[in-house]
């Protein structure tokens, strides 16, 4: 592909309105994790904008319409693409926008774009695709490994259930507490619930979507979708915000229309079932929490207070926040891909969370999110500050039993 082709096929007008509207303020440096851990001004938020502006310009300009295209130096937009795969995507830079710019979904468009012109994506994420297609899922593990290793005993899936239980790839493969505690809990709740076989369980997409890799998202989307639906799903429930924020945001676009079901993280289960006392809790904790909103699920789908209900509900917790918190919460490190190429990045983000946990006294730094539950566990070992990790669900799995209804 020649450099000097247009860059705003794959956006849409909206998105072509953002980049026109950032004035370069600045005001979203103090809220870039990459900034905090890597102050660099070639891979802010307002340098990439600036730099993808002048691409458009230079190939689709009035200049570019009166005199022709301007070539482009393939440098430069291989330094674009270098800054635009170090983002985590998790959205704080828009969520803290002046005039507004959805962040969150603006970047993997550009990403996008970078993919069609052979720049993108970079290291690792370029193997995702292959990963996907030979085992079902992005770590290139084996079908069967997915449940076997972290599946409780004596919790029975149904055949078909109004329920359906999605545990995700990085759970599965990384974060084997977590899921555990997905199914406990659910057991616990009392309502059938079903899953799709290991080897139909295939990766939600989220990956490819968030590293501009489209191709088979289509074909990923409705495997999932008529699976569930061919088992009589009308809710389908995931802890995995990555997960949770494909299904609600994009997955009806690559079915072709409306989904046959609901989409639910866990928490929202889980909080109405205490609520309707399905769940009663059959011990307490006297501890210190504090509970860090993923980037995807709070900024992702505004699912903030779920998790927070659950937590309270918990005889003797006591719940407290980061100063960052909520939509503003700070990127543990672990999002957008980035942390398959930008190793050092997301370990010292995921610092930061343990340090600000560890001062502010918590007993337990929780979690709902495998990608933070990995990397965060990782960025622990050899730290001088430590905190127990636990998955929000994994902690609740010890503590619940089925009410008496």
């Amino acid at each position: 592909m020649k450099n000097k082709d247009c860059f705003t096929q794959g956006l849409t007008p909206i998105q072509l309105m953002e980049l026109d509207a950032c004035t370069l303020c600045g005001e979203c440096l103090k809220h870039c994790p990459v900034q905090e851990v890597a102050p660099n001004q070639a891979v802010s938020p307002p340098e990439k904008i600036r730099l993808f502006r002048e691409f458009i310009r230079a190939t689709e300009g009035l200049k570019a319409r009166l005199l022709g295209p301007r070539e482009i130096d393939k440098r430069l937009l291989e330094d674009f693409t270098k800054a635009v795969y170090e983002c985590t995507t998790c959205g704080a830079c828009g969520q803290n926008c002046s005039v507004g710019i959805f962040t969150q979904r603006l970047w993997p468009m550009l990403r996008k774009e970078m993919v069609r012109r052979g720049l993108g994506p970079i290291g690792l994420q370029a193997d995702i695709p292959e990963a996907i297609r030979e085992t079902g899922n992005p770590y290139k593990k084996p079908a069967a490994d997915r449940f076997k290793p972290w599946f409780p005993e004596g919790v029975t899936v149904a055949e078909n259930a109004e329920i359906g239980y999605y545990a995700g790839c990085t759970g599965a493969y990384e974060a084997h507490p977590m899921v555990r505690g997905d199914v406990l809990v659910l057991h616990a709740i009392g309502r059938p619930f079903t899953m799709l076989p290991p080897e139909e369980e295939v990766c939600c997409g989220f990956p490819l979507f968030i590293t501009g890799q489209f191709d088979m998202l289509s074909d990923l989307t409705k495997r999932l979708v008529e699976g569930y639906k061919a088992r009589g799903v009308k809710t389908l429930v995931c802890s995995c915000p990555c997960c949770v924020n494909i299904m609600v945001r994009d997955w009806p676009a690559f079915y072709g229309s409306d989904l046959p079901f609901k989409i639910k993280h866990i928490s929202q289960i889980v909080s109405d079932a205490i609520s309707e006392k399905r769940l009663v809790f059959i011990k307490g904790l006297q501890e210190k929490v504090i509970y860090h909103d993923p980037c995807y699920l709070s900024r992702g789908v505004g699912i903030i207070e779920e998790p927070r209900s659950v937590l309270k509900s918990i005889p003797g917790v006591e719940l407290i926040e980061f100063d960052r918190h909520g939509v503003n919460s700070r990127c543990c490190g672990s999002g957008g891909a980035a942390r398959k190429v930008f190793h050092e990045n997301a370990i010292a983000m995921g610092r930061l969370t343990i340090d600000e946990a560890v001062a502010k006294g918590a007993d337990r730094l929780v979690l709902s999110c495998p990608a933070c539950y990995a990397k965060v566990n990782e960025a622990m070992i050899g730290h001088e500050r430590q905190v127990r990790i636990v998955d929000i669900m994994e902690l609740l799995s010890d503590l619940v039993e089925r009410g008496q209804l």
